[in-house]
């Protein structure tokens, strides 16, 4: 493998593309967890950047559609177990596991789908987003990608984890194992991630724990022209065991009164 690293930092058109390939197959990824902790591979990156050099425009057609781009969608769906509803899209760089389902969203480039995992109707999974097994993307939600600089994080959602309706996480924000975020939840690397469920707050930022169930939330600042409440994220409690079934994972934000 570091032969095909300084290959591709050289810049060899061969090597992007066997790297692309390896990458599309799930033999490479973008970021992996290294004894506990999140490793990004950035010359993974810079394949994928490099692919967007040499990779030519064509026009592809699927049934009505037309598409005219550089970046073909990705093919072998039915042997590699992955059901894609129409008109779902996921393109060549991004591998979802087996068991996986896309509903009508959208799967980019340099993005990882664990097995398991449902991406709901108009989800996007953003490039080199990593999503992990038997998690819930709930319709239009938004996972931001990222590709530059080559060693940005980028934004992980760890197994197990529920993602309600609408919420939006970018800039490298780990959302970890079995959290619950409630409809709406708008997390960056710089939201505060209040902690209000024990007697003093917690503050986390760019990270939310395992199992947490989160809110949106606002927070007083005062500025020159007054006093107003800036978004913040709220962890109201902790993902209880009788919910850790995903067909009652609606029920980790019922125990709490939260909007799904």
């Amino acid at each position: 493998m570091s032969e095909l690293r300084q290959r591709v930092e050289a810049g060899e058109p061969a090597a992007i593309r066997e790297a692309m390939a390896r990458l599309d197959r799930g033999e490479l990824r973008v970021a992996e967890k290294v004894d506990g902790d999140w490793v990004v591979h950035a010359w993974v990156k810079t394949a994928i950047l490099g692919y967007f050099g040499i990779a030519e425009m064509q026009v592809m057609e699927v049934g009505p559609f037309e598409f005219h781009d550089k970046i073909p969608l990705k093919k072998g769906l039915a042997a590699a177990g992955v059901r894609v509803v129409p008109p779902g899209v996921v393109r060549f760089g991004a591998h979802v596991e087996r068991g996986a389902i896309v509903m009508p969203g959208y799967v980019n480039i340099g993005a990882r789908v664990g097995a398991g995992s449902m991406v709901d109707t108009w989800a996007t999974v953003g490039s080199c987003a990593q999503v992990g097994r038997n998690v819930h993307l709930s319709g239009g939600v938004g996972l931001g990608g990222v590709l530059e600089p080559a060693a940005a994080r980028p934004v992980i959602i760890e197994d197990g984890a529920f993602v309600g309706s609408r919420c939006i996480v970018v800039e490298g924000v780990v959302v970890g194992e079995e959290a619950v975020l409630g409809a709406n939840v708008v997390l960056t690397a710089s939201t505060p991630i209040v902690d209000v469920s024990g007697p003093h707050e917690v503050v986390y930022r760019g990270h939310v724990p395992p199992r947490s169930v989160v809110i949106p939330g606002t927070r007083p600042r005062r500025f020159p022209a007054g006093e107003y409440g800036v978004p913040c994220a709220l962890i109201i409690g902790q993902r209880k065991a009788s919910t850790d079934q995903k067909v009652s994972l609606n029920a980790a934000l019922r125990d709490y009164g939260v909007a799904v």
